[in-house]
């Protein structure tokens, strides 16, 4: 099994942490293929770099994507999911989708952790637009960035802990995610703080996208049966133009 991993920033560490936390997750017989953004925000933390991040996650697609079973997006708020589903061969996942779905399992009320402020109105419309926003006790966002709680997660883990704490004792979450690609492995070292389960982004999209690659669903389909026609382009990447223009 064979798993493109493309984190659309343009930060390689982020890349790497992630890479090695879905193998850990994942076990033995896949094949990861990580990628980065090749350009755009170190850090997606605005409207604006999660625009440009769906345009490199694209990129990213056309050129990787041959011979692989499945995609995985790994960025908490799922920059171009719907474009990506829309073009590619092979199924993909979104690291927020996924973990929104299993977090609301069961008919739980579920909140969002995460880092960096302008994440939280983003983050309720992304909710609402995968049709979960009845199931969603809302956002909880500490001050420092993914990026910042990457380079030293020991210092977020305090913060973090209270305000899945605080999602669980005041918003009445049943489950809170901690979402974001660069709080991998972070979920299991709050929870013992927290009354309710902590689910880590990371792990759920893993999950979602083994299975999804098992199934295959969507795999072979052509772009026109999936509504998207042919597009001709100007200025992009050769292989993200050759994709556009295939039928």
């Amino acid at each position: 099994m064979r798993i493109l991993l493309i984190n659309p920033n343009t930060t390689p560490s982020v890349t790497d942490l992630v890479a090695d936390h879905v193998r850990s997750v994942a076990g033995a017989g896949i094949t990861l293929v990580p990628a980065t953004g090749r350009f755009g925000a170190r850090y997606i933390a605005s409207r604006a770099a999660v625009a440009i991040a769906g345009h490199a996650a694209l990129d990213a697609l056309a050129e990787h994507v041959a011979g692989c079973d499945a995609v995985y997006l790994a960025c908490f708020g799922d920059p171009g999911l719907a474009a990506l589903r829309e073009v590619s061969p092979v199924p993909v996942v979104g690291m927020a989708d996924a973990a929104c779905r299993a977090a609301a399992s069961g008919g739980r009320r579920f909140a969002i952790v995460t880092g960096g402020a302008l994440w939280e109105p983003m983050l309720t419309e992304f909710v609402a637009a995968i049709g979960l926003a009845e199931r969603f006790a809302g956002v909880r966002a500490v001050a420092p960035t993914g990026g910042e709680i990457a380079a030293d997660p020991d210092a977020a883990l305090g913060l973090l802990a209270a305000a899945c704490r605080a999602c669980a004792e005041a918003d009445g979450a049943e489950a809170v995610i901690l979402g974001g690609a660069a709080l991998a492995g972070l979920a299991a070292r709050i929870q013992p703080a927290v009354p309710v389960p902590v689910l880590c982004s990371v792990e759920a999209g893993t999950h979602a996208v083994l299975a999804a690659a098992g199934a295959g669903a969507g795999a072979g389909a052509s772009r026109a049966s999936r509504g998207a026609p042919a597009v001709a382009s100007t200025g992009l990447a050769p292989a993200l133009a050759r994709l556009l223009a295939e039928t």
